[in-house]
């Protein structure tokens, strides 16, 4: 039996803990629309997917819903036979609400499963963490160019065009 809520939230579960969330606000849509349009006119989408609120099975005991998760094409084929794929780049779009350890909490279990990238894009300071380890992170804000590089290395906007 699978369990589906129908409460209108989604969730994530870690080992046992269910975290209840809403899904993507206005704001956090207005990103991912700009961020899709790049990936889009960049011709990234003849390689992979842009996908909103993936279910991500970081292990057994834990799914993840990054706000975007890019897969390759290939890895979209081994969905269709059931397999769990974790994406190599995940973007978050965090709020005053996220809870900063909780957050950096998921950028540990992403880089564990084998995440490659990670952006953390935090709207009410404008600035977004670029992560290629948990060791290796570059804050961009006003004109710093924020890259994908290595798993999509055309994959470049400044945050001021994040922020429009």
């Amino acid at each position: 039996m699978i369990w589906e809520p129908n409460d209108g939230f989604k969730y994530e579960w870690n080992d046992g803990e269910l975290i209840k969330f809403t899904g993507m606000n206005k704001k956090q849509l207005y990103i991912y629309e700009i961020l899709n349009n790049l990936f889009i006119e960049k011709g990234f989408w003849k390689r992979g997917t842009f996908v909103a609120e993936y279910d991500t099975m970081l292990t057994g005991i834990q799914m993840r819903r990054p706000d975007i998760a890019y897969l390759t094409k290939e890895q979209v084929q081994r969905t269709k036979e059931g397999i769990d794929e974790i994406p190599e780049f995940v973007v978050e779009i965090l709020s005053e609400s996220d809870n900063v350890n909780k957050v950096e909490e998921k950028v540990a279990e992403y880089f564990k499963a084998g995440v490659k990238v990670v952006w953390n894009i935090y709207h009410e300071t404008k600035a977004v963490y670029v992560y290629t380890s948990r060791k290796n992170v570059k804050i961009c804000t006003d004109d710093d160019s924020c890259s994908a590089n290595p798993v999509l290395p055309e994959f470049e906007i400044s945050v001021n065009q994040i922020f429009g």
